[in-house]
């Protein structure tokens, strides 16, 4: 079902080749994006893309009655540009197993992309498939039984299950979230999964799938009741699922698509032999610098990006993080903080700190703890500015209900009250990096720096931050 409110297309929909998991606003302003570009770019080479939600309905539901168009709007500081995205050709609640795994017997389906964030791999900490979750378990009783699955390792297998059955061929998973080798760890605990069900399910995808890494960046704030009207002024369309995004985008690629891809390097994605180093520098140093201006801005009651880029003690504590970071990047970094500077200073981008600061016990491992073990790995002392980060998101944890803003750090806030500065170091730290080099002397750092932060005021358990 569709409005008749200028949002029908005037020319036949691209055939659905990709299938991606998580409808969220980012793979909305990037993969989205970028494949329309690709269309527009390589006609007749037309790639559409069927998207399930990744928990709720409510997406799938909103973009359905518009036939999967909306609108991305690009807020640069001189203004705001609409452009109609059409590469969204059919939109699913996530629960319609029925339909996923219909897409996955077609064998002109050449690629599977995911967003579904840090926590929704479903990790320890040592980077295995977590079977002690209670949704992996259940997950696995589910594939066993022939059920659907839920979560993203078992929704993977569960699709890819139904594309072996059907002989439909070989086939690219393309992890599209801020995790160091994303391929890798979808490919882990895709095969975590499969061995536990059906050991010749795994080895049918160890040997027809390919797991492609990629680096994404893109700001991509939530999308307001102003943006909404904004929309309206500018198209004269009611859109009930606007994305809002900056002017500036980048992906890059690693990996093999043995049943074809879109031109997405005629939209500007690199594809190279060697990711690791565009994940670091942009992990290190853009997200890095996020999750800095989020607990440090939160705890002075600033609510966006660029304003907490703007309050000198904040910009003074980030450009010492990149100071540590660039000491130990395989990249020249003065081009990328030089972006950086000009992309957190745009207020009209108004990317929220308390989106960014949720589920920190996912993030700063690979965003601040992975700069630290480069740095003692190269005999340099472990950084100050990053332990003031961990330092900053300890007091956050007293701010929140871990429940719905950091699950993974739920038994570490039921620890922590009543500790002194460095116990609370020590129990943090066991939690984000337990062997972390120099372990003793970065907990040091944390707990002098505990100690000397402002107090902050603890929210109404439940209430977000």
């Amino acid at each position: 079902m569709h409005d008749a409110t200028g949002w029908e297309r005037t020319e036949p929909p691209a055939p659905v080749r990709i299938v991606h998991l998580g409808l969220g606003a980012f793979a909305r302003a990037h993969l989205l994006w970028y494949t329309q570009r690709a269309n527009e770019s390589a006609t007749p080479e037309q790639w559409g893309v069927a998207a399930f939600t990744g928990r709720s309905a409510a997406a799938a539901e909103a973009l359905a009655r518009q036939d999967g168009r909306y609108t991305l709007l690009v807020r640069s500081p001189e203004g705001d540009a609409p452009t109609t995205i059409d590469a969204l050709v059919a939109v699913h609640d996530g629960a319609d197993s029925d339909a996923w795994r219909e897409y996955f017997r077609r064998r002109e389906v050449g690629v599977v992309t995911l967003t579904v964030t840090e926590a929704g791999y479903r990790r320890t900490s040592s980077g295995e498939l977590d079977r002690h979750d209670p949704e992996v378990a259940r997950d696995l009783d589910r594939l066993r039984a022939g059920e659907p699955a839920r979560t993203a390792p078992g929704r993977l297998v569960d699709g890819l299950r139904a594309r072996r059955s059907a002989g439909a061929g070989p086939i690219a998973v393309v992890s599209c979230d801020n995790l160091p080798d994303n391929g890798s760890v979808v490919r882990r605990v895709t095969l975590d999964v499969a061995s536990r069900v059906d050991e010749s399910l795994a080895g049918w995808i160890a040997q027809h799938v390919a797991f492609v890494s990629t680096m994404v960046d893109r700001i991509t704030p939530a999308t307001t009741e102003a943006d909404r009207a904004i929309v309206r002024s500018l198209t004269g369309r009611e859109d009930r699922s606007p994305v809002v995004t900056e002017p500036f985008s980048e992906w890059v690629v690693q990996g093999q698509f043995p049943a074809g891809r879109p031109r997405w390097d005629l939209a500007g994605a690199r594809f190279v032999d060697d990711l690791e180093p565009y994940e670091r520098r942009k992990l290190w140093l853009l997200n890095a610098g996020h999750s800095l201006l989020a607990y440090e801005g939160l705890s002075r009651g600033l609510e966006t990006v660029a304003e907490a880029f703007a309050d000198p003690d904040c910009r003074a504590r980030l450009e010492q993080l990149w100071s540590e970071a660039a000491a130990v990047l395989p990249l020249p970094v003065e081009d990328a903080t030089a972006a950086l500077r000009t992309r957190f200073a745009n207020a009209r981008i108004e990317h929220r700190l308390a989106q960014i600061a949720k589920d920190g016990s996912a993030k700063l491992p690979v965003r601040i703890l992975a700069v630290a073990q480069e740095r003692a790995a190269a005999g340099l002392p472990v950084g100050r500015a990053g332990a003031g980060v961990v330092a900053a998101w300890i007091d956050h944890l007293g701010t929140i209900d871990p429940a719905t803003s950091d699950p993974g750090a739920a038994d570490l806030v039921a620890r922590l009250p009543g500790q002194g500065s460095s116990t609370r170091a020590t129990l943090a730290l066991d939690l984000l990096a337990p062997r972390l080099a120099r372990k003793d002397v970065y907990a040091r750092h944390v707990a002098e720096l505990l100690a000397v932060r402002r107090p902050t005021t603890p929210t109404l358990a439940g209430a977000r931050p």
